[in-house]
């Protein structure tokens, strides 16, 4: 007797190569999280005072680039972008018409620009009429172990 051989559909799902695409990927994207963080990195000042939070408004961040400064021009919740330093003042004054002339500015400064620098930027920021200026600056390294405590 030939009995013929009857096959059988598997109707199951093999779900191990789906975990293991799943798996690999949130690794891939737990690890690049971080590195997502928006923002230019400066070493900013240091200070005993800590109440300082950047809410709403324009960032202006200074960099030290080896011997000269960067800087860079954006808000508090978008990207922040290069400016040419002789731009500046144009280009301030462009995100303050699309912002609103009212809008404070943050002023993120590495420590170790000169402040002849300094003083030119914070005096373009006031030509463009702006009477909230803010400078960020970071708590000193004992205020920040006190508080831990």
């Amino acid at each position: 007797m030939n009995r013929r051989r009857t096959y059988k559909v598997m109707s199951d799902i093999n779900v191990t190569n789906l975990v293991d695409v799943v798996l690999v990927l949130l690794i891939v994207f737990m690890i690049s999280a971080p590195l997502l963080q928006s923002g230019i990195d400066v070493e900013l000042p240091q200070t005993s005072y800590v109440d300082q939070e950047i809410s709403e408004g324009i960032v202006v961040t200074v960099k030290s680039v080896q011997d000269t400064a960067a800087i860079y021009l954006g808000t508090s919740q978008g990207k922040e972008v290069f400016v040419n330093p002789r731009d500046f003042s144009q280009e301030l004054e462009e995100l303050l018409q699309s912002t609103g002339r009212g809008t404070p500015v943050y002023l993120r400064a590495d420590r170790r620009i000169e402040w002849q620098l300094m003083v030119d930027i914070i005096s373009s920021i006031k030509e463009q009429g702006v009477a909230d200026l803010g400078i960020v600056t970071a708590p000193y390294e004992e205020e920040l172990r006190r508080q831990a405590q």
